[in-house]
């Protein structure tokens, strides 16, 4: 803070030269009225005080000043000390790794990232170049590293594990067929009575891709089949699936209670294959799920549930809507969907594996009814590799 004090025999003019120099908001303290000059001529003069508020300094100025700043002081002394709280648990575990040897021979803290070739140094030649492909389609690590050394033989001259094929597509397809469980072709006999439910969250596609499985029956198959939809929350889910049922000359039947449900399928008692649609449901809407099973609850006793997954989906929420979802449904297989959206699909290897579910189709576009592929471990292996068949 700063006194400035003006001189002048005309107080307006000083005032006005004082906003002038300092801006129109300065405070003006006081003023003072002296006066001069000889009996009768004596002219009133003007003192004028005003408060002008010092420019603040930035940090760096403040740092520059070769007096010591105290309170910067205190600052600088909390960023030290919680840069050493956050090293601490590293610098603990790198002097007992030091000491013990344990970076040598056993795996690092789960916070510390091994180098990759510590982490693989198990393996060499065309094996470590595989696992290096893996990880860029975004494969968990850990089945990267099970599903290489499954179709891997010992390297003598090296003392590692290296493939013992020069292809990596008969490699991998390999240890995904001793790895992953699969549904195979849909082949129903006529005469049979089989309901097969499609649950998911919004958005992955279950309606189209329902659609592309009845056309397969219907077409090709022969089958005589019906479709029942309870979605009727989202808005045209409705008039979608009739559309689809009319062009496949199909039933197709709305309900939204478990009792009507039951009624429906019992008479279509005389059909192969009844295709039951459901409304998308986050897998975090207990409420919700809990309601979509209280409806199928009817037909649960001899219903197939295929549980239709995004592969545009990260790893974590993929695992954990199988994982929510199997808490209310009995799912029998995956259904993949979008595999055409994504250019990391490390889904494939990583879900099924984690959850032991086995894979049924793929869908690779949003043509009807040409646009899904039976899941099998050449399919998932071009996937992977980026080919597409």
């Amino acid at each position: 803070m700063e006194i400035v004090k003006y001189e002048g025999y005309d107080l307006d003019e000083l005032i006005s030269r004082a906003k002038k120099e300092y801006g129109k908001n300065i405070k003006i303290i006081s003023y003072e009225i002296n006066s001069s000059g000889i009996f009768p001529f004596k002219r009133k003069k003007y003192s004028l005080f005003i408060q002008v508020q010092a420019p603040q300094e930035g940090f760096f100025e403040l740092l520059a000043k070769e007096e010591k700043n105290e309170e910067i002081d205190r600052f600088l002394e909390k960023i030290e000390n919680l840069i050493d709280k956050k090293l601490a648990p590293i610098k603990e575990a790198v002097a007992k790794g030091c000491e013990n040897n344990t970076f040598l021979n056993d795996a690092p803290p789960s916070h510390i990232k091994m180098p990759f070739e510590e982490e693989f140094k198990e393996f060499t030649g065309d094996a470590l170049d595989l696992i290096k492909l893996l990880l860029k389609k975004d494969v968990d690590p850990k089945i990267a590293k099970m599903l290489v050394k499954e179709s891997c033989g010992f390297d003598i001259d090296a003392n590692k594990f290296d493939l013992n094929t020069s292809f990596y597509k008969e490699a991998l397809m390999n240890s995904v067929e001793k790895k992953i469980k699969f549904k195979g072709p849909l082949k129903i006999q006529k005469g049979s009575f089989k309901v097969i439910s499609f649950v998911g969250p919004t958005g992955v596609g279950k309606t189209t891709n329902l659609f592309k499985i009845a056309s397969e029956l219907v077409i090709n198959q022969k089958l005589k089949i019906a479709v029942i939809s309870i979605d009727t929350f989202k808005v045209g889910a409705i008039q979608q699936a009739r559309s689809f049922s009319n062009i496949l000359n199909i039933p197709f039947f709305a309900i939204s209670d478990s009792k009507n449900l039951k009624k429906t399928l019992q008479n279509l008692n005389g059909y192969d294959v009844v295709l039951i649609d459901t409304v998308g449901r986050s897998h975090y809407d207990y409420w919700r799920l809990g309601e979509m099973k209280e409806i199928l609850g009817s037909g649960s006793d001899f219903m197939d549930v295929v549980l239709v997954i995004s592969c545009n989906y990260k790893n974590s929420e993929a695992l954990e809507i199988v994982n929510r979802y199997r808490t209310f449904f009995p799912i029998d297989s995956i259904f993949f969907t979008k595999i055409d959206e994504t250019y990391k699909p490390g889904i494939l290897l990583n879900l099924p594996i984690k959850s032991e579910l086995p894979l049924s189709f793929i869908s690779v576009g949003q043509k009807v009814p040409e646009d899904i592929r039976v899941m099998n471990p050449e399919r998932v292996a071009n996937y992977i590799l980026g080919e597409r068949g």
